[in-house]
C-alpha cells in the first residue's frame, strides 16, 4: 500500500516493517512519510496489528506447547510450525499474489482516497542501475559553487531534479545558470555507481579525472544501451 502512495520500493518495505516491528522508526524519512494522512493511517494500522500479533503469537505458543506429554508430539509441533513459517514466507515473496494485492489495493486507494496513485519507481526506469538519490553538498566537495551547465554531470548519465537551499528554498528542475551552494541536497536520478562516486567526489584536479572518466562509462553505457535498442527493433 505504501509503494501505491508514491514511495519506492525499498523506502515502503522499511517504513512498513519499522511500523510492523514497532523498532527503527525514528527517521527523517519516517517524518516525511507520516506527514501524509494516507500513508500515516496505514502506519497505524501495521503498528496496532503488529503489536497484537506479537502477543497472539507468543500466546499461541504457549498454548500450543502447554500440556504435551511426549518428544514426538514436540518434535511434530515444532515441525508444523516450521512448515507453517515457510509457507507464510513463501506467499510472502510470491510475485504472483504480490501483483494481486497490487491491483487491488490500487482500485481501493484510487476509490477511497484523493491521493495521487503513481508508482514513481516503475514510471522513472528505477530499474537495473538506475536510481533516485540525494547527495549533500559539503565544503571542498567538486559540484561546490559550480553553474548546473558547467558541471556537464549529463555527460555522467547523471540528472538534477531538484535543489534543496540550507534555508529552506526548493528549486523544482533547476535551470542551467542555477548555482549549486555549499550545505545545498542535490536530488538526482542516473546510474548507481555514478551517483555513489558523485557523492565521494572532492573538488581539484583528481575531481575533474574522476569526472572524466565517468564520461567515458557514460558513453560506453550508451552504446550499449543503443545497440539493445536496434537488435529490439529489428526483432519487431
Amino acid at each position: 500500500m505504501l509503494i501505491h502512495t508514491g514511495l519506492s520500493k525499498h523506502t515502503a518495505k522499511f517504513q512498513a516493517r519499522s511500523a510492523f516491528t514497532g523498532v527503527g522508526f525514528t527517521t527523517t524519512e519516517s517524518e516525511k512519510v507520516v506527514n501524509n494522512p494516507v500513508r500515516r493511517r496505514i502506519l497505524l494500522t501495521l503498528m496496532l496489528l503488529g503489536n497484537a500479533g506479537i502477543i497472539t503469537g507468543i500466546s499461541s505458543l504457549i498454548i500450543g506447547f502447554t500440556g504435551i506429554e511426549g518428544t514426538t508430539d514436540a518434535w511434530l509441533m515444532i515441525a508444523v510450525l516450521i512448515l507453517g513459517l515457510i509457507l507464510l514466507w513463501t506467499i510472502a515473496n510470491s510475485r504472483i499474489i504480490e501483483g494481486w494485492l497490487s491491483n487491488i489495493i490500487s482500485r481501493l486507494l484510487k476509490k477511497y482516497t484523493k491521493l495521487d496513485i503513481t508508482d514513481y519507481a516503475s514510471l522513472l526506469h528505477l530499474s537495473k542501475d538506475y536510481r533516485i538519490t540525494e547527495i549533500g553538498i559539503e565544503e571542498g566537495h567538486w559540484l561546490c559553487e559550480k553553474k548546473i551547465k558547467d558541471t556537464r554531470l549529463r555527460d555522467e548519465g547523471l540528472i538534477i531534479l531538484a535543489i534543496n537551499r540550507k534555508d529552506g528554498t526548493f528549486l523544482g528542475a533547476p535551470q542551467a545558470d542555477s548555482i549549486i551552494k555549499t550545505f545545498d541536497t542535490l536530488l538526482l536520478y542516473g546510474r548507481a555507481p555514478a551517483l555513489i562516486e558523485l557523492e565521494k567526489r572532492h573538488a581539484g584536479f583528481r575531481g575533474n579525472v574522476q569526472h572524466r572518466k565517468l564520461v567515458r562509462e557514460q558513453k560506453k553505457v550508451a552504446e550499449k544501451e543503443g545497440k539493445q535498442e536496434e537488435t529490439t527493433t529489428n526483432d519487431e
